[in-house]
């Protein structure tokens, strides 16, 4: 019945072949450079094979090779035009098919978890999966209320797939660095390791998304499908129509890309705030835009829809208020206090020593979007970040060497930096600064604060008339 297990050892040669492809082409490539091609054009042609292989391989693997596929595909904007461009269509179908399973192991798992009459649960039940993904795939049924739903059916072994697939993938990690300039994978694939049993786990992932679907309920702006009925490696949740979000980076309105990237950035930094929980996989797989809700009768706006919940971080105060002061202090320029924060906290650890300024230099790049009401984020904007960090000759990147990352921080900075990267291909112009300081603690003085408006009481006649006379002097104090 195990579909994932008994591939392994084809799944072991695909990985286990991509750094030898990696060193032949790199052979190719010098072979090219002596025949008197430029260093330059040789890299490039390099790159783009290494990089038109590596996500061929990852796209054909469920697992943990799927997983780092769909991780990286948010980064694509990071990369130079001439090498994302031919491989951008292989990395929107990571985030939202893999070849699917079989109808059979379908059924046994279904068999097996919810019990050998499980067609009597369902009116309607469609064989062809609408998605498959890393670990499990989606069918699309009718509950046997009437409710349209999504099946989600996790695959027979996925557990030792992605293991497997990510202790290899970890054995060359620093091969694959330089498909997305400025960004370490290997921390990347340890932090997949790590939440394994979190993303296999539906009994969590069901209450996550219940926690989400109670508290955005009836929000304008933001849908969650509500949980339905969980079992062990089966998870049936209410069906969500609408555009992929894949398709609004390829082809939506500008009016399309500004709104789903507005509502993004809100879901991000809302959440914490509200559910105590951090969406933790924002790869345009997971989200929908869907059409004005026309049963409310509003004239109303495009809606975000939010799917998958496997992995979440656990903030129960909200997103850290470090996060918030230092943003602020590094908009004022205060250079001194920004430094002594990133200390205390862990981000420059007691043994090394940096010049405060050029700390503030490396950071106000950074948070250019929060510095304006609105900003436009485009691929080549990512591109710039990502050569100024990667380039080891500049001093942005030498000083970033030097920066720690406190564990408790992880999961945050790279969900805002997939954040960010899905963002920059909407092309979507934000006003990223309204989310910040509405959500984010810290970053606005307790003055700087709307102070809240007093309603008018309506008082008992009585009582008004006797505060006219006591004003008055026509009664005495406290009568």
């Amino acid at each position: 019945m195990s579909d994932l297990p008994r591939k392994a050892v084809t799944r072991t040669a695909k990985l286990a072949a991509l750094p030898l492809g990696f060193a032949g082409r790199a052979t190719w490539g010098l072979g090219k450079r002596i025949g008197g091609r430029s260093a330059e054009l040789v890299a490039r042609e390099v790159q783009q094979r290494t990089a038109d292989q590596l996500f061929k391989v990852l796209g054909e693997l469920k697992g943990g090779a799927m997983k780092l596929g769909q991780a990286l595909s948010v980064f694509e904007s990071a990369l130079p035009e001439e090498v994302a461009g031919p491989y951008r269509a292989a990395l929107t179908k990571l985030q939202e098919a893999a070849p699917p399973m079989p109808s059979a192991t379908v059924h046994a798992v279904l068999e097996e978890r919810l019990g050998e009459d499980w067609r009597e649960l369902f009116l309607e039940f469609e064989d062809k999966p609408s998605a498959a993904a890393s670990i499990g795939q989606v069918h699309r049924a009718v509950w046997h209320d009437g409710r349209n739903v999504a099946v989600k059916v996790q695959y027979p072994g996925a557990g030792e797939a992605l293991l497997s697939d990510l202790t290899q993938l970890s054995r060359f990690a620093r091969l694959l660095g330089p498909l997305i300039p400025g960004m370490d994978i290997n921390p990347l694939i340890t932090e997949l390791r790590d939440r394994v049993s979190e993303e296999l786990d539906y009994e969590q992932e069901a209450r996550s998304q219940q926690d989400h679907a109670e508290e955005f309920a009836g929000d304008p702006d933001v849908v969650i499908p509500g949980v339905v009925h969980q079992s062990d490696q089966v998870l049936v949740t209410e069906w969500m129509n609408g555009v992929p979000l894949s398709d609004v980076i390829a082809e939506g309105t500008p009016e399309q890309r500004d709104r789903a990237g507005q509502l993004l950035a809100r879901f991000l930094f809302s959440g914490p705030a509200r559910t105590g929980l951090l969406h933790a996989d924002p790869h345009p797989g997971n989200f929908r835009l869907l059409p004005p809700d026309e049963e409310s009768g509003e004239a109303g706006q495009w809606r975000l829809g939010v799917l998958d919940f496997g992995t979440v971080d656990r903030l129960p105060g909200g997103l850290p208020q470090t996060i918030g002061d230092s943003l602020r202090l590094t908009l004022a320029g205060e250079a001194e206090a920004v430094y002594e924060l990133l200390r205390e906290e862990g981000f420059v650890k007691d043994t090394i020593d940096l010049d405060p300024d050029a700390v503030l230099d490396y950071l106000l790049p950074i948070i250019e979007p929060a510095q304006v009401e609105e900003f436009t984020f485009t691929r080549s904007w990512m591109r710039n970040q990502a050569a100024r960090i990667a380039d080891p000759r500049s001093p942005a990147h030498q000083l970033g060497k030097q920066l720690n990352l406190p564990p408790a921080y992880l999961l945050i900075h790279r969900v805002t930096l997939s954040t960010i990267g899905v963002l920059c291909q909407l092309g979507a112009t934000v006003r990223l600064r309204d989310e910040l300081e509405s959500w984010l603690p810290g970053l606005l003085l307790e003055e700087e604060q709307e102070p809240e408006v007093q309603e008018p009481t309506i008082q008992d006649p009585e009582v008004q008339e006797l505060e006219v006379q006591e004003l008055a002097g026509e009664a005495p104090l406290g009568a």
